[in-house]
């Protein structure tokens, strides 16, 4: 299965440079998003724009497929790029500041997708778990009478990218989730939570 990295946005918040290209143990974070799906199995694709400049020439420098997309938004940009390659199937879409991401939870993810039957899957974490880990979302939606925030992986299906896909909602109580890196105070964590550890 295809796996769709989101690395075009700008960063804004985080206001350290291009989000990708910042540094958990000196490993640029995108790095560790692509290791977690090429270890467990999947062919990764960059999504860029020209907002990211320094993350196109990163992965051009490194071999690593990418496309660069309008820019116009998360959603619009996950479209182009599946009208572009020809995407039919179900893909998977992930943020790139999601650097303690394993690659156990990405085949868990597809396992679970399967098994339900449903046309798409949008993983969460519990908004109580997040809070723990000293990181915030500033969108949050209720799973199984929890209340939950997105996790930054998904499952879509690239034929019906058109339209509103009935998505199984599921709830994975893993730390390592809770760490989608926005602003430098969940990086900071991040980074004194990993000092003297071989990996995030």
């Amino acid at each position: 299965m295809l796996a769709l990295i989101l690395a075009g946005g700008g960063g804004t918040r985080l206001e350290l440079g291009e989000k990708p290209l910042v540094t958990i143990r000196g490993k640029p974070m995108i790095e560790y998003v692509i290791d977690a799906f090429t270890t467990a199995g999947y062919e990764a694709v960059v999504v860029l724009s020209h907002k990211t400049p320094f993350t196109i020439n990163w992965c051009r420098a490194r071999g690593i497929t990418c496309l660069v997309a309008s820019g116009a938004g998360y959603i619009e940009d996950i479209a182009e790029v599946v009208s572009i390659i020809g995407v039919t199937g179900p893909f998977f879409t992930c943020v790139a500041d999601l650097p303690c991401l394993r690659p156990e939870t990405i085949r868990e993810v597809e396992t679970r997708y399967r098994e339900s039957g449903r046309e798409a899957c949008s993983v969460w974490i519990p908004r109580e778990l997040a809070s723990m880990s000293g990181c915030r979302s500033s969108y949050a939606g209720t799973v199984n009478g929890i209340a939950a925030c997105p996790a930054g992986i998904n499952i879509l299906r690239g034929d019906l990218i058109d339209r509103p896909q009935d998505e199984l909602l599921l709830l994975i109580p893993e730390k390592g989730l809770a760490f989608n890196i926005n602003t430098r105070e969940e990086l900071a964590l991040l980074r004194s939570m990993v000092r003297g550890q071989g990996k995030p």
